[in-house]
């Protein structure tokens, strides 16, 4: 889920290299105001001794973080932690959904020397747990996906103890990219489906929500011992009774955790936030997700996909075990 902070505003691309327009496929959208947060979304400025270490770590790699690219809230608690999510592939995305603060364009070639990159990153920082993310590359024959089972490797072969998480694409209509990336067994399998589906047009509209829930359920008939993870953001319009179908589509798929969390407006050419939802209708939601089998539910106004993301493993770890 990508969200914006405004407390960031600094230039969140590691290479210094001329300002471009962010998102040229939203400049003819009409202008959305920007709503104010309320109490419960605002969030401390980063600046931490051991932030700017992670900072400093990512620069000189010049590795692309969708903490950054996305505007993270939570980048301040994560990076002082040094947790960060990496972006491979690129900084700019196929797609152009209303949502994302990541940019659209025509993306570059892969750098195959990337996953060595992100492993000796992830090895500088000590992770336990890490999650790689990545935009959608639709002009790849396999969709990236050899990039993402290389880059599990490098990371496996420089930091051994390391667990890995992925967010994905959907691959969509890209035979075979699925198996690839689950032949390389990462621990957790990402795929955010975003929004219900009756908000997909509109606000998700290169992607297939049944196709997305059908790539989760995938995942476990390849192979079960892998979690699987889910997130959606709310704000959007949705109804409360869309979100509840939304959590039995991810059992029916065999889904351990999901996450549910705020959606922010990125830009004046972004999706408007149409509500703010309160931290009682969280509450309410992560009970009744747990009450429908998942192992894992995180659900408050700050949730995001990657926060928290080792603490959480090593809870689904424990629970299937429990």
């Amino acid at each position: 889920m990508t969200v914006t902070l405004d407390l960031l505003n600094d230039d969140p691309r590691p290479n210094s290299q001329p300002e471009r327009p962010r998102h040229p496929e939203k400049a003819n959208r009409p202008d959305t105001p920007i709503t104010s947060k309320p109490a419960w979304i605002r969030v401390k400025a980063p600046g931490s001794v051991t932030w700017n270490e992670t900072k400093r770590i990512v620069r000189e790699n010049k590795l692309v973080t969708v903490c950054e690219e996305a505007g993270c809230p939570n980048i301040g608690e994560c990076w002082a932690k040094k947790h960060a999510t990496f972006m491979i592939m690129g900084d700019t995305c196929t797609r152009a959904c209303a949502f994302c603060n990541v940019r659209t364009g025509l993306p570059g070639p892969l750098d195959p020397n990337e996953p060595d990159t992100v492993a000796k990153a992830v090895a500088k920082l000590g992770l336990e747990h890490v999650v790689v993310t990545s935009v959608d590359r639709d002009d790849l024959a396999d969709g990236g996906a050899a990039h993402f089972a290389a880059t599990i490797a490098a990371i496996r072969a420089a930091s051994a103890g390391t667990t890995v998480e992925i967010l994905t694409p959907d691959f969509l209509r890209k035979c075979g990219a699925l198996e690839t990336v689950v032949a390389a067994k990462p621990d957790v399998f990402n795929h955010n489906l975003e929004t219900v589906p009756s908000k997909y047009l509109t606000v998700r509209p290169g992607a297939r929500y049944f196709h997305s829930v059908r790539l989760l359920q995938r995942v476990k008939e390849l192979d079960p011992e892998i979690f699987t993870k889910s997130g959606i953001m709310v704000g959007l319009g949705e109804d409360r009774n869309e979100v509840l179908q939304l959590m039995d589509d991810l059992r029916s798929a065999d889904v351990d955790f999901l996450t549910i969390g705020q959606y922010l407006q990125p830009t004046r050419k972004h999706h408007a936030v149409v509500s703010f939802v309160p931290p009682g209708e969280f509450d309410a939601y992560e009970k009744i997700a747990y009450a429908k089998g998942f192992l894992m539910v995180s659900a408050t106004p700050l949730t995001r996909s990657s926060h928290h993301a080792g603490d959480d493993f090593r809870k689904l770890r424990e629970r299937r075990l429990g």
